[in-house]
């Protein structure tokens, strides 16, 4: 028991100094220790390969938005599960339905980027000079999954879905070092997005089609939308309250 509060706590204190909040992505560095990451210092419990359609049970009549084909969609699904491992601590990016959260803001105004300024001159801008790229985000991402498929096939003669999970880990960590070459935008750009979009899905309120059964906040101990505390907000203990989704008020 004792070793257990021990990992929870240390995986906890990652995701802080990581720039996590609950529901939201809120800083940090581009890897931060997310690909092939594990607070036992142990392999992520993850299929010797990639997933196939048949892996995403909790979502398997949800359909795409987005995505126009099987092979991309899971290209996106394993690199989010490098990202965002299964280990004994609790799911990873595809039980939590990150990649089905990303399909749907791809296919929405975070993906056309409706609500920016999206006209020149462009430039590579300074960080707080916000998004500067000539590319939405859905073409992005589409360059990006591409680029992972191609990347596979270059280095390793096979799809991305098919690499064992340290190479797939090798890629991205290229993509994140800006290693590989992408036109209008850079693979570092691309990753970081992948990265922050990931992160999101994990953590989400459930009814965009991320964070399944709230057990991305279940692994912070996360209440959610709770109507009210006043049953507890008197109390100096910590009150482990079971979270609630906005789609269930």
């Amino acid at each position: 028991m004792a070793e257990e509060k021990k990992n929870l706590s240390t995986r906890r204190d990652f995701l802080k100094t990581s720039g996590v909040a609950a529901g939201a992505l809120i800083g940090g560095g581009l890897i931060g220790g997310l690909v092939g990451y594990n607070v036992n210092g142990t392999s992520p419990t993850t299929a010797p390969k990639g997933t196939s359609p048949s892996d995403h049970t909790q979502h398997a009549n949800a359909g795409f938005q987005f995505f126009k084909n099987n092979r991309d969609f899971e290209v996106l699904s394993n690199a989010t599960e490098r990202i965002f491992p299964k280990d004994d601590l609790g799911p990873g990016a595809i039980e939590l339905g990150v990649p089905y959260f990303i399909d749907r803001q791809l296919a929405g105004q975070y993906g056309s980027n409706s609500r920016e300024y999206m006209h020149g001159p462009f430039a590579v801008g300074a960080p707080t000079q916000g998004y500067q790229s000539r590319l939405t985000r859905a073409e992005v991402f589409k360059q990006g999954i591409e680029k992972l498929e191609e990347e596979a096939n270059k280095r390793y003669e096979s799809g991305f879905s098919s690499l064992e999970p340290e190479q797939m880990d090798e890629i991205l960590t290229a993509f994140s070092k800006d290693e590989v070459k992408m036109s209008g935008t850079t693979a570092a750009f691309f990753f970081k997005m992948l990265r922050a979009a990931t992160l999101e899905g994990a953590y989400s309120d459930p009814m965009y089609s991320g964070n399944n059964n709230m057990d991305g906040w279940r692994m912070k101990e996360f209440p959610g939308h709770q109507m009210s505390y006043i049953s507890v907000i008197e109390s100096d203990k910590f009150q482990k309250i079971e979270p609630k989704s906005l789609g269930s008020m």
